[in-house]
């Protein structure tokens, strides 16, 4: 089973977020390299996500998706559609199949599967306590080995009762959890709840350089990990809104349900 965080990680993490960071990176340099545009989705038609590239995770999974999360995914219209243009992700107070909420995660998994690259989505994000967005990846060897050692890039992560902070992570052999490698980056202005934002990597054979909007805030490389650098294979992306779990902690009496995450396109480029 994959488990995205232990307790350890909600401990170390405050509204300040995460204290192990990878090298500091000069925010002027140029921000994206890579411009060949190899698979998008623009969200443009109606209905259920493109199964040409999208498929579901269903349920609970081990342990609430190894984090005590709360929700249970389904792939419903009424968690997961794509309509008006965008992906629309939703997480519904509501009892169903013995939990108290639904929501939606899904995957490119053996149908886009990407090594190295310019990987970016344009995303709104929803507010309130509990609520646990990401835009993320994991090794397409996720079946064949044990996490953390197939890799995992988190791109874009976000807690809904911050909502001017989101932040990028990577787990891998001797780093995962509570000693994965993070940084987060706090909007000057504006926030991630009211407007789109573009959420991006550009990943190499030795560098993953982590981008918000045109700032690039973050490059981890071999040497910033105290393990095996595993991000020299495939990932497949995810796409999900976790309620509850270790690091968010439970909604309280002020998150409003149903709560949606808007996803106008993803986009990867070489």
């Amino acid at each position: 089973m994959i488990i995205k965080y232990n307790t350890i990680k909600s401990l170390i993490l405050s509204t300040s977020l995460l204290v192990i960071m990878g090298c500091s990176t000069d925010e002027k340099q140029t921000v994206t390299t890579m411009n060949n545009l190899v698979m998008q989705d623009e969200f443009d038609v109606d209905g259920a996500p493109n199964s040409t590239y999208w498929s579901y995770n269903i349920g609970t999974g081990s342990n609430g998706w190894g984090n005590n999360e709360l929700q249970y995914y389904t792939d419903r219209p009424e968690n997961v559609v794509v309509e008006d243009g965008m992906l629309k992700i939703t997480a519904r107070r509501e009892l169903y199949m013995g939990s108290n909420y639904t929501s939606a995660r899904i995957l490119s998994k053996g149908k886009v599967e990407q090594k190295y690259g310019r990987i970016e989505a344009r995303i709104k994000l929803p507010l309130g306590k509990g609520l646990w967005p990401a835009f993320w990846m994991l090794g397409a060897n996720s079946d064949t080995v044990t996490w953390p050692l197939c890799g995992e890039i988190d791109i874009m992560e976000y807690l809904g009762n911050n909502p001017t902070t989101a932040f990028g992570t990577v787990h891998g052999p001797g780093y995962s959890g509570g000693e994965s490698i993070s940084k987060s980056y706090t909007l000057p202005n504006g926030r991630f709840d009211t407007d789109f934002h573009v959420f991006g990597i550009e990943w190499g054979e030795d560098y993953i350089n982590y981008y918000i909007d045109d700032v690039l805030y973050n490059q981890i490389t071999p040497e910033d990990v105290p393990g095996e650098w595993v991000f020299d294979q495939p990932f497949y992306i995810i796409l999900n809104m976790a309620v509850g779990g270790n690091l968010p902690g439970s909604p309280n009496t002020e998150t409003a349900f149903p709560q949606t995450m808007l996803v106008d396109y993803i986009r990867i480029y070489q």
